[in-house]
């Protein structure tokens, strides 16, 4: 196969552990994708993930331990959710295609989207005028100027929380109202100042961008930021939900994971990548050492896209239509170099960097567009997580030393 995204039906049928005539009986109860090899009208070429799939079915049927392992790395769901379908290179907010909403939608419409369903309900949900910030918070945002806005957005929750008995109702609807305080709580921490009106005209005033067109290209970047199915802040907001925790307590903890060098905290090592190719006259050999000392290239590849991050290719389209010159160049260079020594295409994380730099926004903009978007997930998932009566709560499989019998 030319490419490792696909196998033969020799190798698929190895893989699966069966016969080419089972392997054909798959395709025809839908259980497989087949697709037609260019050039050669009698052969076939199967997914990789759909063979992958059912290697896992196969695996829960026989050994469930196992197969539990494996389902926490990228493996087979482990939740049912009606939120995000990623399929196919594609994502899709309760069925619409996110790069379009991204394109069409308000942010705050989206929210009403994945909270309750319906983006007409964004009016009613968001309708009610900014609150004055109480002296607490005020005082806070004076007294924490130095910090980056991630850092006061961590600040800012448990005080709002203290100050707001909602949320402890987590009926749908309560939730959805206690989400759309919490954004504004979260916006306002990033402003450094209470906030109105929508989130996007809010940072852009905030940042004091001139270009009109840059409120556009932020509230692209916040709704791609949205939700990504289960990625580990978000279980993690999962797990907090199960236990009844209030929506602030959800997103306290998940922003803790959004912030790990693993998750959210890469776009600060692709923040440093930026810097030390720019400052390399030569930035293929910055990249090849890099490599070459058993290191990774931060921004780019991503498991769930072997043909690349849509999210990152429209946020590189928005810097190039909205940003400056210059910069989208450098950026264009470091994804042509870097495809050529690893074969990987940009990420979420590079695409936030890149438009960051090209409208120029202020330090640490990119981890703070992705805590404001990714909220709106993390209070869908409550949402749904609420509504299940059952506690998350896996087992683990000790390996430890046998313990001592008395005797």
């Amino acid at each position: 196969m030319t490419s490792d995204r696909y196998l033969t039906a020799s190798e698929a049928a190895a893989a699966l552990n069966v016969s080419l005539s089972t392997l054909y009986s798959y395709v025809s109860r839908g259980m497989l994708r087949s697709e037609p090899v260019a050039g050669h009208p009698r052969e076939r070429r199967y997914l990789q993930e759909d063979v992958s799939r059912l290697v896992e079915r196969k695996e829960l049927r026989s050994d469930p331990t196992k197969a539990a392992a494996r389902s926490l790395r990228w493996g087979a769901p482990v939740l049912d959710s009606s939120l995000t379908l990623i399929d196919g290179g594609r994502i899709y907010y309760r069925g619409r295609d996110a790069l379009e909403l991204a394109q069409q939608a308000s942010v705050e419409e989206v929210a009403a989207l994945l909270w309750v369903g319906d983006h007409k309900e964004a009016e009613s949900l968001f309708a009610r005028p900014a609150e004055e910030l109480t002296r607490e918070i005020k005082d806070l945002f004076k007294r924490t100027t130095h910090l980056g806005p991630v850092e006061r957005c961590q600040l800012a929750l448990p005080l709002g929380a203290s100050i707001d008995p909602g949320a402890y109702d987590l009926r749908p609807m309560a939730v959805a109202r206690t989400g759309a305080r919490i954004l504004s709580l979260l916006l306002s921490a990033v402003c450094g100042a209470a906030v109105s009106g929508p989130a996007d005209l809010s940072l852009q005033r905030a940042w004091s961008l001139r270009r009109k067109s840059a409120a556009p290209a932020l509230r692209a970047a916040l709704i791609l930021c949205a939700d990504h199915e289960l990625n580990v802040s978000t279980f993690t907001a999962r797990c907090i939900a199960s236990a009844q925790a209030t929506p602030y307590e959800v997103v306290i903890g998940a922003l803790a994971a959004l912030k790990g060098r693993r998750h959210g905290g890469q776009t600060a090592e692709v923040e440093a990548l930026f810097r030390e190719t720019g400052r390399a006259r030569r930035p293929r050999e910055t990249l090849a050492n890099r490599l070459r000392l058993g290191g990774r290239l931060p921004g780019f590849g991503h498991q769930l896209y072997p043909n690349g991050d849509p999210r990152a290719a429209l946020l590189l389209s928005l810097a190039k239509t909205h940003g400056r010159g210059a910069v989208l160049e450098f950026a264009a260079g470091l994804v042509d170099v870097a495809g050529g020594l690893t074969g990987e295409r940009p990420n979420l994380d590079f695409g936030l960097v890149a438009l960051a730099h090209a409208l120029g926004l202020p330090a640490e903009s990119p981890l703070a567009l992705f805590t404001l978007g990714r909220t709106l997930g993390w209070i869908a998932h409550a949402i749904e997580q609420y509504a299940d009566a059952q506690i998350i709560r896996p087992r683990a499989r000790y390996i430890g030393p046998a313990p001592e019998r008395l005797p």
